[in-house]
Order: C-alpha cells, then sequence, then structure tokens
C-alpha cells in the first residue's frame, strides 16, 4: 500500500480523507494533543483495522471524536450533569470522558466494556473532517503499539509507510502529550488517564476530582487507552532523574562514567545543560527551563523520536514534579522508562 502524506489542506482532499474514513478505510488525522489513526467508530471491521496497523492488543478501548458536543447523544444512554459541566468548560479540547455507551456503538471500540470514551479536539482541521465524515472517529496515537506518539506527520510516517493508504498533514500538535481521561459518575470524577487537563483544572468545576486506584495496574481490563501495555518507548534504554539542576547533572555524569565508550542522549532543562555542555559528549535536547512541564510536554514524543534516529546506546531524561501538566509528563516517562525513575 502507498502511504500518502497530505500537505494541501483543501475542503476537496478533506472530503476524500473523510469519505475514506466514513466506508471504512485508516487514516492519521491531526489533533491538538497526538496525530490519531482514525477508523469509523460504528463499523467494527474499520476498527480491526486500527488494530492491525498498530499491532495493538485487542481490549484496550478507543476514543471516539466527535466534532461537537451534539454528537455525543446517539452514543451515550445518558449525559449526567456533571458530564455536561465538564463538555461545557473544556470542549472542544484535551479531555475524554467515558460514558454509559448506547447501542448503536460497537464493543469494538470499547474494548468490551460497557462505557465509551469520547472527545471533541481543539484543532479546526480535525473537526472539519469528523463534520464531513459523519460518524464519530476512533483515533488511538498513529504509531506502532508501544512506541513514542506521533506530534508530527512525518512521525507518524515513518512507522505508518505502507500501513495506511492517509495522513494528513496539519503541523506540529501544540500540546504534546494525550487527553485526560476521566469516568463520569454521579458522585464525582475519576482520572483514568492524566493528560492535557489537569486535575486541578477539573477541580473548578467538579468538587470530587480522583485519580483511579488502578491507574498503574496491568492486572484487569483496561478502562481507558494507555492504562495498559507498554507505552511510549524509544529504542535506546531510558532512565530519568528528578531533582534541581545540579542535582540532576551530577546523576548524569555518575551514569555517564558507568557507560564509558557508549553514546548517550540526553533530555535536560536549560539550566542542566548549561552544567554540562562543556564536559559530556553526546545527543543534547533542550526542552526549556527547570520544571517547566508544559515545554517537556510539547517536546517528549517528538525528543524520542529524533533520539530513535540518532542511533544512541541509551537515554537520560530531567523530569519534572508530578504537579498540573506534571502528572501526565510524568506518567508518559514512567512508562516510556519502564519504571526507571529516580529522585535526586
Amino acid at each position: 500500500m502507498e502511504t500518502k502524506i497530505i500537505t494541501e489542506l483543501t475542503r476537496e482532499n478533506l472530503q476524500l480523507v473523510a469519505h475514506a474514513l466514513r466506508h471504512g478505510d485508516v487514516v492519521a488525522i491531526p489533533t491538538e494533543t497526538v496525530y490519531g489513526l482514525g477508523a469509523n467508530g460504528l463499523d467494527a471491521d474499520a476498527m480491526d483495522k486500527i488494530y492491525a496497523a498498530k499491532g495493538r492488543p485487542s481490549d484496550n478501548p478507543l476514543i471516539l471524536h466527535v466534532p461537537n458536543a451534539e454528537s455525543i447523544k446517539p452514543l451515550v444512554k445518558e449525559i449526567p450533569n456533571t458530564a455536561k459541566a465538564l463538555i461545557k468548560a473544556f470542549w472542544p479540547g484535551p479531555l475524554t470522558i467515558t460514558l454509559p455507551k448506547s447501542d448503536l456503538v460497537p464493543d469494538r471500540a470499547t474494548g468490551g466494556l460497557n462505557r465509551v470514551a469520547l472527545r471533541c479536539p481543539n484543532h479546526a482541521v480535525c473537526r472539519d473532517i469528523l463534520e464531513l465524515a459523519g460518524v464519530p472517529i476512533a483515533a488511538p496515537s498513529a504509531n506502532i503499539s508501544g512506541r513514542p506518539s506521533p506530534t508530527s506527520a512525518q512521525a507518524v510516517y515513518d512507522d505508518m509507510n505502507g500501513r495506511i493508504p492517509y495522513i494528513v498533514d496539519a503541523g506540529i500538535c501544540t500540546i504534546g502529550v494525550e487527553s485526560t481521561v476521566v469516568e463520569v459518575r454521579d458522585d464525582g470524577v475519576t482520572i483514568l488517564r492524566p493528560g492535557g487537563i489537569t486535575k486541578e483544572m477539573l477541580e473548578q468545576v467538579v468538587d470530587n476530582v480522583s485519580y483511579d486506584p488502578f491507574l498503574s495496574s496491568q492486572n484487569e481490563a483496561p478502562k481507558a487507552p494507555g492504562m495498559k501495555y507498554k507505552h511510549y518507548a524509544p529504542d535506546a534504554p531510558m532512565r530519568a532523574f528528578i531533582g534541581n539542576p545540579k542535582d540532576v547533572a551530577e546523576a548524569f555524569n555518575n551514569v555517564i562514567h558507568e557507560q564509558e565508550n557508549k553514546r548517550g542522549a540526553f533530555l535536560v532543562s536549560q539550566e542542566t545543560y548549561e552544567l554540562l555542555k562543556d564536559s559530556v559528549h553526546g545527543e543534547f535536547q533542550v526542552y526549556g527551563h527547570s520544571g517547566d512541564a508544559v515545554a517537556l510536554a510539547h517536546d517528549f514524543y517528538k525528543t524520542l523520536h529524533h533520539f530513535n534516529e540518532c542511533d544512541v546506546d541509551y537515554i537520560l531524561a530531567e523530569g519534572v514534579q508530578n504537579t498540573g501538566l506534571g502528572v501526565a509528563v510524568m506518567n508518559r516517562m514512567e512508562k516510556a522508562c519502564a519504571g526507571h525513575i529516580i529522585y535526586v
């Protein structure tokens, strides 16, 4: 199969993409979070093609993307008041809400669960495609399962060339990590996956917000995308360190000394880079100032893809504190590091 990257975002080309989606093809589409691998969310056979392209376990739920709030009504049995408040506050945006599914939604979209994950993206091109398609679009991240999520069309192409017919290129994603996934019930909101909408932001709308106690569990069927299986991993083994720049730089130096004669790659803040640049040789990527979770979120996946191209032997990363958006960033970094997170 030849994979075509569509860079001319004309209505004619978007209609071509929408027609392909509506009739069972898989297409990579842009969102504000990461690029998604889209298919008709009401067509189980089309969603099977997503699993085939990603090599993804079939019990992992998919998010159905819709162009507006009205579009979810046929897909759910009810919309509680709490969900309505969240939709009003955060849609369009990086918030996915799980609600009891209607009979219209195939089990393939939900991983066999009785709740469906729904999101309205804050991306004009994506919403145009959704409007033209006229069906909800299931769209997990457009990468081989277990690899870093793509934030550019080129990163999608590197994984999906020959697997799908079209990639819609709308530039670099603005946020860089996936949406927050929440389960809404009468007594409050449970965060199933941290993402672009933080716990603190949710608490401005809903009094009772908590993290799911099984967020990291591997022992039950996942309630949301990204809760199970290895995710986001670069090719080289990776470790992450959290602390002030001086302590992080010292920890890096200790590991670099142990890895003598091996080529390293380093994702660091500007402050840590200044401490290392004159004494350490390797592939550096500077994401911003120390503790800047927004900058790290934006650059994280892009940097992992870049390090894959550099043929390095190991990766060291500087993390941020588990607050605000840092919770989502460190959730992804922990998975990419296979749990090798060290506080210094």
